[in-house]
């Protein structure tokens, strides 16, 4: 499956840019570089990471016409992609700009009480949805695509904001076979980190969901 962006920025709008420290910053970069992620001059003419809050443009996109900044984006940039880009199981789904939402192509995790006092660790794919089509996750297409995922066992969390949420089970996860919303709002902003979702879901599972 080939497909390009065109000009669909909706990325660039929903997902948020965490701001990090300068020395967190040469940290990612030493790491990416002995990982073979970039080379020396392409870390050398990366910019470090800014706070840009989800569901706000970024300062550097301009309307169809992508990134100002695109050669030297920030790490967090350069390494997310779109799953409706580069993965064929959303062969059916509208680009995100028609669609008004974004899948994220990396997994992340819930943690939920099983109703016994034990947590139970949820694997989920993350949607984040225009703040301006806040309904978007109910499109029929990506309900189909939600419930292929359900019988692989994985959830989803709809992101509406950075800490506001909707947890949704398929009909293939539920006892009654029905879908199943829950708004929630998440404990922390911070992100799970890569090593945060190895240690949660396994690194199989991790890699397998991309």
């Amino acid at each position: 499956m080939k497909r390009e962006c065109g000009s669909c920025t909706l990325c660039c709008k929903l997902l948020p840019v965490a701001s990090e420290s300068r020395k967190l910053h040469i940290e990612t970069l030493e790491a990416a570089i002995r990982h073979g992620l970039l080379t020396r001059e392409e870390a050398a003419n990366t910019v470090p990471d800014f706070h840009k809050p989800a569901g706000q443009r970024c300062p550097h996109q301009r309307a169809s016409k992508g990134c100002t900044i695109y050669a030297t984006r920030p790490f967090g940039c350069r390494f997310w992609n779109c799953r409706w880009l580069v993965n064929d199981d959303t062969g059916d789904l509208s680009r995100p700009d028609r669609s008004h939402y974004v899948i994220d192509v990396s997994p992340d995790y819930v943690t939920a009480d099983d109703g016994a006092g034990r947590h139970q660790v949820v694997p989920v794919v993350q949607i984040w949805v225009d703040p301006n089509y806040p309904d978007a996750h109910r499109d029929p297409a990506l309900r189909r695509y939600l419930e292929r995922r359900g019988r692989e066992g994985w959830a989803a969390l709809i992101r509406l904001d950075r800490r506001e949420a909707i947890f949704v089970a398929p009909p293939s996860l539920s006892a009654d076979g029905k879908w199943y919303e829950m708004r929630t709002q998440l404990e922390s902003e911070i992100e799970h980190t890569v090593e945060d979702k190895v240690r949660a879901l396994g690194p199989m599972k991790v890699v397998m969901a991309q």
